[in-house]
């Protein structure tokens, strides 16, 4: 079992890296947001998942082991295969896919493409007591940001079509390096992360 690796970027896609270990190149499924990050020739550290079929080995990997336990568990439920489970984590945070478990709220993952009305439903029953109970829901670094602005631009930019991790990333980068005033202003942080993502991330993210 590969549980983890590091190694150099040889190349990076959208929804996956090329990293080489010890002169073999591996080919690692990721969320994109791992993907757009990766700097050819830069090292890159990942938890990962081998997965074992007939006719295929498939390391999927994350840049968190907490990512990596909930992929595990979303393996766990019935009809979620590991590109599913991948799409899950690409399009939600952990803290979200907890949340929406202990809440009993199949809506998130119903929004993730691929996962029908059924899936979303058997992920929240089948998932119930095997995640960590959700973190405190906070976007940015603790006391930066009032979390009602927080979640209110991040819902704005989900809406605009970034999945919502990769919204939630780029209002805490957004208000850690905006002044208090602008924290504290829905619009201002708005502008602010929308500038953050610019309109060449935007189509890589929606896509």
């Amino acid at each position: 079992m590969i549980s983890s690796l590091r190694g150099t970027v040889m190349h990076a896609g959208a929804d996956s890296v090329v990293v080489e270990v010890g002169g073999v190149g591996l080919s690692v499924a990721v969320p994109p947001d791992v993907a757009r990050t990766a700097r050819e020739g830069e090292t890159l550290a990942l938890h990962t998942s081998l997965i074992v079929r007939e006719d295929s080995l498939s390391l999927f990997g994350f840049a968190s082991r907490d990512e990596l336990e909930v992929f595990g568990a979303m393996l766990s439920v019935s009809g979620v295969g590991p590109k599913s489970a991948l799409g899950v984590l690409s399009a939600l945070t952990v803290d979200r896919i907890a949340a929406a478990v202990a809440e009993d709220d199949d809506k998130p993952f119903r929004k993730v493409s691929g996962i029908g009305p059924k899936t979303a439903k058997l992920i929240v029953v089948q998932l119930q007591g095997k995640l960590a109970p959700p973190a405190p829901r906070s976007v940015a670094a603790a006391g930066a940001v009032a979390s009602d602005v927080a979640a209110q631009v991040v819902q704005a930019v989900s809406g605009l079509g970034w999945p919502e991790r990769v919204a939630g990333d780029a209002v805490a980068q957004a208000a850690e390096a905006a002044s208090d005033a602008d924290r504290a202003s829905v619009q201002a942080l708005l502008r602010l992360t929308l500038a953050l993502l610019g309109p060449a991330t935007q189509g890589a993210t929606r896509g």
